[in-house]
């Protein structure tokens, strides 16, 4: 069995709060913990000049942590072509920080419509959202598969690969996922399996998944989740992911209320024991 490379993102230690945590202190916290490496929640930057990113660069470096992901934050649902050409500009400027970064891999979103409202509401209808008026899925689906087509050459040349996460909009399904992806036949287009992203029964969803994963985000929710409270099956999942021979990165977010220093370090010990229970 290849060994498990556990990771936690920034984001386990900060919830959009109004103060960031910064990534310098979740490097030291991961690097106590025995972690493998940190992947960095964009949002949670507060400067990406290349010499802010060579700065974390060299200190994750010295810690002997691998940056292995940048989670980025876009939205390709727009009927206005300008409104995505901002979107595309914004993907590629973190392809570009991914880079600078030594990080192989960025974190996409597909996007969605906006109808709902806030994201409270979005979650109370299960991640499940009507088009605008006069536009349909179909549309969404073709803006999205262009605007990351455009993307994909500067992927290419950076060495960055575009992992697409079932995360709500058009990707609260896996067909939704599978539909984009298949569209666009890539090595710089993958998949990332978040297992705390289906709200209903999820093994099936992520059965589908599993295959076409190169990274997993694993959510715990310690304290009650912040919008949801899941209760995963790790061992299960850790065995499904050992029958298709999934050798990337498992990649934890907390997203309970309990405070990150106690929550994480259970979410670690968690995902550790159910990994190697499925050995």
């Amino acid at each position: 069995m290849v060994p498990l490379r556990l990771g936690a993102s920034s984001y386990s230690f900060w919830h959009f709060t109004p103060d960031k945590v910064p990534l310098e202190t979740v490097f030291e916290q991961c690097r106590a913990m025995g972690l493998d490496g940190v992947e960095i929640l964009q949002q949670q930057m507060t400067d990406t000049s290349p010499a802010a990113c060579q700065a974390l660069k060299r200190r994750a470096f010295s810690l002997g942590l691998d940056l292995y992901a940048l989670s980025i934050h876009q939205d390709f649902v727009w009927p206005e072509a300008a409104k995505r050409q901002e979107h595309i500009d914004h993907t590629r400027g973190c392809i570009d920080q991914a880079h600078e970064l030594g990080i192989p891999c960025i974190r996409l979103n597909s996007g969605r419509w906006g109808t709902s409202g806030t994201f409270d509401e979005l979650m109370a209808a299960r991640g499940i959202e009507t088009p605008l008026p006069g536009y349909s899925d179909d549309d969404a689906f073709g803006w999205c598969i262009d605007s990351i087509a455009a993307c994909l050459p500067h992927a290419e040349q950076a060495g960055v690969v575009l992992a697409l996460e079932n995360h709500w909009g058009l990707t609260f399904a896996p067909s939704g996922v599978l539909r984009i992806v298949d569209a666009l036949p890539s090595p710089w287009l993958a998949v990332l399996m978040d297992c705390g992203n289906f709200l209903e029964e999820p093994y099936d969803s992520l059965e589908l998944l599993a295959p076409r994963a190169v990274m997993v985000h694993a959510k715990t929710y310690c304290g009650g989740g912040e919008w949801y409270t899941l209760d995963l099956d790790y061992p299960r999942i850790a065995r499904m992911l050992q029958r298709v021979g999934f050798q990337g990165w498992v990649s934890l977010e907390m997203e309970g209320r309990e405070p990150a220093a106690t929550a994480v370090p259970q979410s670690v010990a968690l995902l550790r024991a159910a990994f190697a229970a499925a050995d």
